[in-house]
């Protein structure tokens, strides 16, 4: 068995549509796939796969009426280099591939010194939050923001490209106003 992040084409559905899209999934897949979780993206829509060996494009194949596809993304155990780790979770962020910026980045908190790991985890909560929104769940979305600010309180500058402040500020609004919208990491 191969566990995939496939991406498909999001013309016509909205994070409000994610649980419907789950069930819809997984009468398509068939019973040899499993179709673990549904996110909803403004550009994309993203299912967390698990397939048999060899059998992915079948899958693909089953799931195109939920979406033309864009990719899908094989997970492995592999570690990155820390750098490029780094650039892929902001990357990831930016595309609004929560789950996967969320595990970019905890493979650098891993590593990560003193210092750096609040600041590392501030960053995978804003993901982990954004991955819930994605879900229609703002409750658990606003309520792991309001982790990652306790997180991020003692942070400032810049981390690589990302402006600490201003993510913190952002949270910030989105817990104080109970508004959530998606944003780019740097």
């Amino acid at each position: 068995m191969q566990r995939y992040m496939l991406h498909l084409d999001n013309g016509e559905y909205d994070r409000h549509d994610a649980p419907l899209i789950l069930r819809r999934a997984r009468l398509l897949a068939g019973e040899s796939v499993i179709v673990r979780d549904v996110r909803v993206a403004q550009r994309h829509v993203e299912l967390d796969i698990t397939v048999p060996d060899g059998a992915l494009k079948r899958a693909v194949s089953a799931l195109a009426t939920v979406g033309g596809m864009i990719d899908a993304h094989h997970i492995t155990e592999e570690a990155s280099p820390r750098e490029e780790a780094i650039m892929d979770g902001i990357r990831y962020f930016n595309e609004e591939r929560f789950w996967e910026c969320h595990e970019a980045f905890e493979g650098v908190w891993k590593e990560s010194y003193e210092g750096e790991k609040d600041l590392l985890q501030g960053i995978i909560l804003a993901a982990a939050g954004l991955v819930h929104y994605q879900k229609s769940q703002d409750s658990i979305c606003l309520s792991i923001f309001g982790r990652a600010l306790q997180k991020l309180a003692g942070c400032a500058g810049t981390y690589h490209t990302i402006d600490v402040e201003r993510l913190r500020d952002r949270l910030d609004g989105m817990v104080s106003g109970g508004g959530i919208s998606t944003f780019e990491l740097a």
